[in-house]
């Protein structure tokens, strides 16, 4: 198997890519997720609804809306552009900001998910030894729930890695810049290289294979009853 030297930019790219996304989502999606398994607000339920949109919004309708919204008559390129920025569109941290968007729920459901599996007994129980919440967030809820902060991350770190129609509307298609995995097999595609683009989508494959056998193995066994 031979990966030309584009090849190789554009899977450094995306690896580049989904690493800061997924750091950042770990920051911005906890107490998210936090607060999702913790209220009941009756706002719960469209703070939700938003946060799990991109799981059925189309990504070109998303890129769409991000697109008008950080392009030079958008209220985050007007912001960007007074803070002497630039414009975030068809840049590396355009991708970035438009991936934490449509990956957020790849980070926020699992951990949410596993934020509730805790329940509230030992919440109670460091609280009548007294814990602030704060401390009771970081000596009791982190340690419970890390196999959901390994499933959130691993899930979406792969899931930025096979990103394609949000990041070629924000970043279209600049080599070294912009021109990510998925983007570089539609371009071999598109220029009828059917072997570069069989390469590099076996290495895809095979990633993504490995991360779904990751995360079996790392889940955690329910206990049966006797």
């Amino acid at each position: 198997m031979h990966l030309s030297d584009s090849d190789l930019q554009a899977i450094w790219l995306t690896i580049r890519l989904a690493s800061i996304v997924t750091l950042i989502l770990l920051l911005v999606g906890t107490p998210i997720a936090w607060w999702l398994a913790r209220t009941k607000a009756w706002w719960k339920g469209p703070i939700g609804a938003v946060v799990a949109l991109p799981l059925v919004l189309p990504p070109s309708v998303l890129g769409f809306y991000l697109l008008l919204g950080m392009g030079p008559n958008g209220p985050v390129g007007h912001l960007t552009e007074a803070l002497g920025i630039g414009l975030l569109p068809f840049t590396f941290w355009g991708l970035v900001v438009a991936s934490v968007f449509y990956s957020l729920p790849f980070m926020v459901q699992p951990l949410q998910s596993a934020f509730e599996s805790i329940g509230e007994r030992p919440l109670e129980a460091a609280a009548t030894l007294r814990a602030s919440p704060l401390d009771a967030f970081f000596t009791v809820a982190l340690p419970l729930a890390w196999p959901g902060f390994l499933s959130a991350s691993i899930l979406t770190f792969a899931h930025t890695v096979g990103e394609f129609g949000v990041v070629l509307m924000i970043g279209g298609n600049i080599p070294g810049e912009t021109r990510v995995a998925s983007v570089q097999i539609y371009d071999h595609v598109e220029a009828l290289e059917y072997m570069q683009a069989h390469n590099l989508a076996a290495v895809m494959l095979v990633f993504s294979f490995v991360v779904l056998l990751s995360i079996y193995a790392w889940r955690p066994t329910p206990k049966r009853g006797v």
